[in-house]
């Protein structure tokens, strides 16, 4: 089964995934180049929400461009199984060498907003990520290194620290907030 499949077979959490499933299925059956940042205006993404074995804390970088402390993620950049991405960008942007997926699922499907910034001395305009996001699972033991192309910081944090850390309102109440609860059903 292929990730368009993946996406239409979930079953959302909530109003925020209800919706937001529906736009990035039409994005996906409308944009051939769905999973390239060629297409300005959006492209798909996978995020990780990674978590202890004991599911009391979450690992987070504090993200250069958006000033903030978040969770990991990136782009497809031609790549269709979102899982992998997850998993790269967990290991790139943390040092983690062993994340493992607690199911390869899907666990939050989420259409994003990007503010234009700069990056690499270029300038990147206003455009949407088409986000998947996966549940994983790493030790609070592991090395952990900062990705200085991407990130200034990587711990572990609570759950509730883990809202209070980052300064995205918007990313607070509608997805760490529903990662979390989401967290107390498994």
């Amino acid at each position: 089964m292929g990730i368009r499949e993946d996406i239409a077979n979930y079953r959302p959490f909530n109003e925020q995934e209800r919706r937001d499933k529906a736009v990035i299925l039409d994005f996906l059956d409308n944009n051939e180049d769905a999973f390239l940042r060629s297409n300005l205006i959006a492209h798909m993404t996978a995020s990780a929400w990674i978590v202890n074995p004991e599911r009391t804390k979450t690992l987070l970088v504090y993200h250069r461009i958006f000033d903030s402390w978040s969770w990991t993620g990136g782009h497809a950049d031609g790549e269709e199984d979102l899982l992998a991405v997850a998993l790269r960008e967990v290991r790139e942007e943390t040092g983690v060498k062993n994340p493992r997926p607690l199911s390869e699922d899907i666990y939050s499907l989420e259409a994003l907003t990007v503010d234009g910034h700069e990056k690499n001395g270029e300038y990147v305009p206003s455009h949407l990520h088409m986000n998947v996001t996966y549940l994983l699972e790493a030790e609070e033991s592991e090395t952990l290194h900062i990705c200085r192309e991407e990130n200034s910081g990587v711990a572990w944090f609570s759950l509730d620290e883990a809202l209070a850390a980052s300064t995205e309102p918007w990313f607070v109440e509608r997805i760490y907030k529903k990662l979390n609860e989401k967290l107390e059903m498994i």
